[in-house]
């Protein structure tokens, strides 16, 4: 399994994209998230958006569904197919009437299941999204009153969605679930009111920073490089192989 990040940036960020990525296993490429910047990310690594064997998204902000009204529109009228799209059953009917119906809809009785085969999950039950590719929806706290969720991949490989610092969470899927791969948002300044800022993650103990992958970060990062205890940024458009990703040892 591999994963490629389109972007790798905050809401704010202009120098990096949104944080979305495309996870690739066995020839077949899951796209997780579609923000504002995703279109263009994607040409420019070379892809169209019938690279894409299926969207799965973790939350309803722009940085991460902003590119869908396009994506749908090129698979309805370019390629003529529906995109496979996975979400959270809570996330189906606002996806639809708080964000893409007003751009998408032309006849009155369309619907979000007229532009994709729209496939919803059940936090907490894993299932197979793609042959291999095993997922588990995780919620986790974001904004309040808002649905977010985070994704576990085959067991191993955590991939957060937005989300305040959950110190136990990690703990648990680190020493109790046997993950080895942390993929986490990081805001670089506190406090973290909506996301988990670098401070807090520092304040993690060492055995589980060493899993842990920097993402989702604002476009003053390369201040900070040198100065994540044993933590490691991930680059944008870098493809990792999640299978052997494992982090140096690195002075605190």
């Amino acid at each position: 399994m591999k994963i490629q990040m389109l972007g790798t940036g905050s809401a704010f960020a202009k120098t990096f994209n949104n944080n979305n990525a495309l996870l690739k296993i066995d020839g077949l490429t899951l796209l997780v998230d579609c923000g504002i910047t995703a279109p263009k990310a994607l040409h420019e690594l070379g892809y169209n958006f019938n690279d894409l064997d299926a969207i799965l998204l973790t939350h309803m902000h722009a940085d991460h569904i902003g590119g869908l009204e396009e994506l749908a529109f090129q698979m309805k009228f370019i390629y003529k197919r529906k995109p496979i799209l996975y979400l959270a059953d809570t996330l189906v009917a606002p996806l639809w009437e708080n964000s893409l119906r007003g751009g998408l809809q032309q006849e009155e009785n369309e619907t979000l299941e007229d532009f994709f085969e729209v496939r919803p999950l059940s936090e907490g039950q894993a299932q197979e999204i793609l042959p291999g590719l095993k997922l588990e929806l995780i919620a986790t706290r974001h904004i309040p009153n808002k649905p977010n969720y985070s994704l576990l991949f085959n067991d191993f490989f955590y991939y957060s969605g937005d989300t305040t610092f959950d110190p136990d969470l990690l703990d648990s899927l680190v020493n109790s679930r046997g993950v080895r791969v942390i993929f986490h948002d990081c805001q670089l300044h506190a406090p973290g009111v909506v996301h988990t800022c670098l401070p807090q993650l520092l304040t993690l103990p060492i055995a589980i920073q060493q899993h842990v992958f920097l993402m989702h970060y604002g476009d003053d990062q390369p201040d900070f490089i040198g100065h994540t205890g044993q933590m490691t940024f991930i680059e944008q458009h870098r493809i990792y192989d999640l299978d052997d990703l494992t982090i140096p040892e690195k002075g605190l």
